[in-house]
């Protein structure tokens, strides 16, 4: 579950890592106010799920167009600085409302419905923080690196040894020597690597408090006058530690989730939309992870990641069905089932179901093995549906692959 910055910096700040004065709002009335407050310059961000926001453009919601303020010749951003309380007004009043595009949004970009109005620093140097577990090593890994405010996928591509890492032990967690370790090989001395050695500490504590899977700082600054600030915050909380953090489910934004992600999720369902044309339904991850491997090998694009799990039902089975083809770039379907603890039979039941409630206008290829498989097979020739029956998970992907590309299969 990803959060908003000004969400992730709440979180942080509980756990004691310094943040800006800054304050949440959803009208231009409102950023008036807080601008008010806060005095002085202050900046006026977009809140939501992506970066690159300053360098993203703000468009009209209804009609497209690139929104540009009067005097000026440049599409605006998400991002802005301001020096008075009208200038925050009439930057608000065309942010909210409008589609922000940046380069992790894609085309579509995300609507802004909420602004995080904070006070203006004195930055001397800006740097990054990032803690994330390590999935090869199974451990989790503090980085830091003196090349704040840059795309850090593009630092760790081009010059990897300028990204600093510390391996932490969760029995231990991150031990004061290693974060004084990680201040001093970013250049710092005396107290200003104290203070980000501290805020390193705070911000694993909040990374383990939170169940966290990722927090990242970018940038972390240091201020003129030798202050360690999150100056932007992203965060994102294991999906299935939630039960344990009932007050952290409240912070799920629906509205910036993909509506099928969302509809998936309200029946247990692990879905998420990609950018192919073959529509896949599997049980298990694992063979989840292979079918899309194995589409891409036959020469197709998956349009999703939808895994039914081991024990679903008919019903859960049918709404995964309804939502695979509720995805207008879907052209072919692959159903890839290893009936273990999933029977065959009632995979069979669910997508006949689901076929006969939304009307199925594309070839459905399937692949059937394991208990009740010949039950399953049969109850899909009963049905009427134009199945195209598969023989083990190479043809079943040049089979589905063709019929997305509009030839026999």
């Amino acid at each position: 579950m990803k959060l908003h910055e000004f969400q992730a910096k709440a979180l942080l700040a509980r756990a004691g890592v310094p943040v800006p004065r800054g304050e949440a709002v959803d009208t231009a009335a409102a950023v008036a106010e807080a601008l008010g407050r806060l005095g002085g310059p202050a900046v006026v961000k977009a809140q939501i799920h992506a970066g690159g926001r300053g360098k993203g453009t703000v468009s009209d919601a209804k009609s497209g167009a690139p929104i540009v303020l009067p005097g000026e010749s440049r599409p605006m951003g998400g991002v802005r600085v301001v020096d008075s309380a009208e200038k925050g007004r009439a930057f608000a009043e065309k942010l909210l409302g409008g589609v922000l595009t940046t380069i992790q949004t894609g085309a579509g970009g995300r609507i802004v419905r909420k602004i995080l109005v904070e006070e203006a620093l004195e930055i001397e140097r800006e740097l990054y923080a990032g803690i994330l577990v390590d999935r090869g090593l199974r451990r989790i890994v503090v980085m830091a690196s003196a090349e704040g405010g840059m795309e850090i996928e593009a630092v760790a591509a081009e010059r990897p040894e300028a990204i600093l890492k510390e391996f932490v032990d969760p029995a231990l967690g991150l031990r004061p020597y290693a974060a004084r370790r990680l201040a001093y090989g970013l250049g710092l001395t005396a107290e200003p690597a104290s203070r980000l050695a501290t805020l390193l500490t705070s911000l694993y504590k909040a990374f383990e408090q939170t169940d966290a899977s990722l927090v990242e700082i970018n940038p972390l600054v240091i201020t003129k006058d030798g202050r360690a600030l999150a100056l932007d915050a992203k965060m994102t909380i294991d999906d299935n530690a939630l039960h344990r953090h009932a007050d952290l489910k409240e912070l799920r934004d629906l509205g910036e989730e993909d509506p099928l992600e969302v509809e998936a999720s309200k029946f247990g369902l692990n879905y998420i939309k990609l950018n192919g044309t073959v529509g896949c339904m599997v049980n298990g991850a694992g063979l989840a992870m292979a079918t899309m491997d194995i589409i891409k090998l036959a020469g197709g694009e998956p349009a999703n990641f939808l895994d039914v799990g081991g024990g679903a039902s008919k019903e859960q089975v049918a709404n995964a069905f309804r939502i695979l083809l509720s995805d207008p770039s879907v052209r072919a379907v692959l159903i890839n089932i290893f009936g273990g603890i999933m029977r065959c039979d009632i995979v069979a039941e669910g997508v006949v179901a689901a076929a006969r409630e939304v009307g199925v206008t594309v070839p459905i290829v399937v692949r059937l093995e394991g208990t009740n498989v010949e039950q399953g097979r049969e109850i899909l020739a009963k049905s009427g549906l134009a199945v195209i029956v598969a023989r083990g998970m190479g043809d079943a992907a040049e089979r589905v692959v063709a019929a997305a590309a509009g030839k026999a299969a």
